[in-house]
Order: C-alpha cells, then structure tokens, then sequence
C-alpha cells in the first residue's frame, strides 16, 4: 500500500520538478563523475578567460574615445 501511495504522490508532482530531481538524484550518486564535471567546468572557465584576453580585444574601447563614437561606429557597421 505504501508503494502505490509513493506513485500517485510522485506522479502529482510538477513535471519540472521531478526532472530537476532526476539529475539531482543522478549527481549526488556520482563519484568519479563529480570530478570529471569539475574538470570540465574549469577547463572551460579558463578556455573563455584566456580567449577573452588575448583574442578578443575592445577594439571599440581602443579605437574611441566616447560612447557616442562607439554608438556611431556600430550603427555604421551594422549598415554597411
């Protein structure tokens, strides 16, 4: 009987809710995969940075002085 009451409680339950449960559920029982995803999620914090800094300058912050020369220069580009 306490099996059948568990079902039809979880199945009231909203639908996001249950996935967020799911991959709650799921990561709590990993070992060797929490470490693989912190692995992950570092390696791509410091993949971004570094692009950020060395291949992604401000070109519109070197190139003018003022923002509405930076509002200008977008504006011109994006109509070209």
């Amino acid at each position: 009987m306490s099996n059948e009451n568990f079902t039809t409680v979880e199945k009231k339950d909203n639908i996001f809710k249950r996935v967020f449960m799911f991959y709650v559920e799921g990561f709590r029982s990993m070992t060797i995969g929490r470490w693989l995803w912190l692995l992950i999620i570092v390696k791509c914090i410091l993949l971004f940075c570094v692009m950020k800094l060395f291949f992604f300058p401000d070109v519109l912050h070197e190139n003018y002085d003022t923002d509405t020369e930076r509002a200008e220069a977008v504006r011109t580009s994006l109509v070209k």
